[in-house]
């Protein structure tokens, strides 16, 4: 150390000016994780709401054959059932068949159950009612399961944004007190 100190006096100004900065820095990150975080939570929240209101509005009753029949659909794990319901009951329509696996059109019947034949003594093909119920089957489906998994994100924007917040609280507790900045 010299006589007059200067070089310990300007390494204190350096560190006091980094301290000062460091104190700002964890200050703006802290606000900016709280203000993400509550917006994620709001996000997440507002989304499981309007899945629930969207379901709610729909009217879905679950059938008999249901692990709890003639509840309403609302939640995700209702939706979930609900759609297993929904193909478990097209499955046992088509004797098991799955929409690529029905031809596409089916022997026309008569009110005997008969095939219907043409001048030519071919059977009238008509288009298959089974496979066009695959296509409204497959579309409850989805849309049940799209519900599902809306939840689920809900669940994982609250999740992230309690996390930000707790990251938010922490850099903002890091931060020195204003009377050692003086």
């Amino acid at each position: 150390m010299t006589a007059t100190g200067a070089p310990e006096v300007e390494m204190r100004a350096k560190a006091f000016v980094n301290y000062r900065r460091r104190n700002k820095l964890l200050g703006a990150i802290g606000v900016l994780a709280l203000i993400i975080g509550l917006g994620a939570v709001v996000g997440g929240v507002g989304g499981a709401v309007y899945t629930w209101n969207r379901a709610e509005a729909a009217g879905l009753i679950k059938p008999g054959d249901a692990s709890i029949p003639a509840s309403p659909v609302r939640g995700p794990f209702a939706m979930r059932a609900e759609a297993d319901v929904l193909e478990q009951q097209q499955l046992d329509r088509t004797g098991g068949l799955r929409y690529a696996e029905l031809p596409d059109e089916v022997a026309a019947l008569d009110e005997a159950g008969n095939p219907v034949l043409d001048s030519t003594g071919e059977p009238v093909m008509v288009a298959n009612e089974d496979k066009a119920a695959w296509v409204t089957t497959i579309s409850l489906v989805s849309a049940l399961e799209l519900g599902v998994v809306s939840y689920a994100l809900s669940l994982f924007a609250v999740l992230v944004g309690l996390t930000l917040m707790g990251c938010g609280t922490v850099f903002l507790a890091l931060r020195a007190p204003r009377q050692l900045l003086g």
